[in-house]
């Protein structure tokens, strides 16, 4: 066995909480490792000691034939272990090449910044991964799946020997995906290592070679992914035998609630639909389809630039507090940017919606507002300590809870979520759609975005999908199946002489 990294007996605490447990775990050179768990199993604490972030309480790191027994951030990216975290980290501020070279600038002998060999060397190292990114572009200007691929370049061009690589495809279409893998392909048969953490059974079972499991921070399995399956990996994650039941319960619907017509906005054009009470509908298609956009108009993020929005029959119009004053709800894709507020505490990050929207009122009940979080605590089934802790001391799928409680606190009728169940684990995700079917029972209506086609079977009523910033297809529930909504996504059903069927 080649081991490049061989991690035993490692325990760390927090509080008296121990969130790992004497677990283990080797990685072998030119392999690509998967690590997986729950949220909070504590993959992303292992992942912290081993790169220098946090101090192990107990055990022992060797990497690359040397022994770290206190490795430090600066140890260990010297030794040659880079970290690609889910959540983004470029700076927006920043061109694309100053970001594959932030920390390790090229300057001349006058301390001078070598702009234009930085842009060369970008500009090779997207060659030869065949990215068309312009390296002199703002990163601002980028895509968030742009932005993604930006950040593994960043790790790809220090060179390094190990790559941890978390969630790394959760804001890429397919075709990049598979792009990615390719990437990671070629890198292993040049001797690099990847810990691979998703939560993407099938991305799990298409590039990875070994695996190893955590449960509430202890070693659960390890294995060849050739000798295992789905439903065994994902029994070890939940400590229960997985069945990939069918959610889904037909309802009785309510009248129109929602209504848009011909409307235009930032990335879509001419879209007419209709939204009953208690109704779920799913919006699907490649990124960057005008799906996501259409989800933000609704909620007053962007600007409406023709057409009309109607909420029970009344026109709406302006931003965010309009919608929100009409019972309008959402939950924004990329936790990071869009819905983390660090300075506050768990407790602050959920009411602080619902004091937007009771603004006049001179005088704030703590008590109340924490009998509110407890109750949603429970109902959602947040796994949190006290809600004065930080809200960055919950793992991904338990800030993404705190999140969903922010806006029902709101006790909103229409909830928007744009991709809801992000870098969340299978059990935590079966979670938030069983929550999706009970808010649709007591009447309030979900649009949710996902490209995940096998969980909007599970849930939705409709599933609209967009192509090129309109409707390529409405599928009512029973006709909702994978191949079919990637002909239309992908609009492969025009090539094949099918032509468009938007309703």
């Amino acid at each position: 066995m080649n081991n490049i990294l061989e991690m035993q007996n490692i325990s760390k605490s927090f509080g008296g909480v121990h969130a790992l447990k004497n677990v283990h775990l080797d990685v072998q050179r030119g392999e690509i490792h998967a690590l997986l768990g729950e949220n909070g199993a504590g993959k992303s604490t292992l992942m912290n000691i081993l790169t220098g972030v946090l101090p192990m309480d107990e055990g022992q790191i060797k990497f690359d034939e040397k022994v770290y027994a206190h490795p430090t951030i600066k140890q260990m990216e010297a030794a040659g272990i880079a970290f690609v975290h889910q959540e983004i980290h470029v700076i927006n501020d920043l061109t694309v090449s100053e970001n594959i070279f932030l920390n390790r600038e090229i300057r001349n002998k006058c301390r001078v910044l070598e702009t234009k060999q930085m842009i060369a060397e970008t500009e090779k190292l997207f060659s030869r991964l065949g990215l068309d990114i312009d390296p002199k572009k703002m990163v601002s200007e980028l895509k968030t799946s742009e932005k993604q691929l930006l950040e593994i370049c960043r790790a790809l061009y220090a060179d390094a020997k190990l790559l941890v690589l978390d969630e790394p495809t959760t804001a890429l279409n397919n075709e990049e995906i598979s792009h990615l893998f390719e990437i990671l392909e070629t890198m292993k048969k040049e001797g690099t290592s990847f810990i691979f953490i998703s939560h993407k059974m099938p991305e799990i079972f298409a590039i990875s070679d070994r695996y190893t499991v955590f449960r509430n921070g202890e070693f659960v399995s390890s294995g060849l992914i050739s000798e295992t399956t789905p439903a065994k990996i994902t029994a070890d994650m939940i400590g229960e035998e997985y069945t990939e039941e069918d959610m889904y319960e037909p309802r009785q619907l309510g009248e129109t609630i929602l209504k848009v017509e011909r409307l235009c906005g930032s990335g879509f054009a001419d879209i007419d639909l209709t939204v009953k009470k208690g109704e779920i509908i799913a919006f699907t298609g490649l990124a960057g389809c005008g799906a996501s956009e259409l989800m933000q108009t609704l909620f007053g993020v962007l600007p409406v630039k023709r057409g009309n929005i109607e909420v029970e029959g009344k026109p709406i119009h302006g931003k965010i507090y309009q919608f929100m004053k009409n019972k309008v709800a959402m939950l924004p894709s990329n936790r990071k940017e869009n819905s983390v507020i660090p300075d506050m505490n768990i407790l602050e990050n959920v009411v602080i919606a619902e004091q937007r929207l009771s603004r006049k009122s001179p005088i704030i009940s703590h008590s109340k507002e924490e009998g509110k979080y407890n109750r949603l605590k429970e109902m959602l089934r947040i796994k949190a300590g006290s809600p004065l802790d930080p809200i960055n001391s919950l793992s991904g799928g338990n800030q993404q809870k705190v999140f969903l409680a922010r806006w029902l606190n709101t006790d909103a009728d229409i909830l928007l979520f744009d991709n809801p169940t992000q870098g969340v684990d299978v059990g935590a995700k079966a979670e938030i759609y069983h929550l999706i079917l009970q808010f649709a029972k007591e009447g309030k209506t979900v649009i949710i975005n996902t490209l995940e086609i096998p969980e909007i079977k599970k849930v939705s009523d409709r599933c609209v999908v967009f192509y090129d910033g309109h409707i390529a297809k409405i599928f009512e529930h029973d006709e909702i199946e994978e191949k079919a909504v990637m002909m239309y996504a992908t609009n492969a059903i025009n090539a094949a002489g099918g032509g468009k069927d938007g309703e």
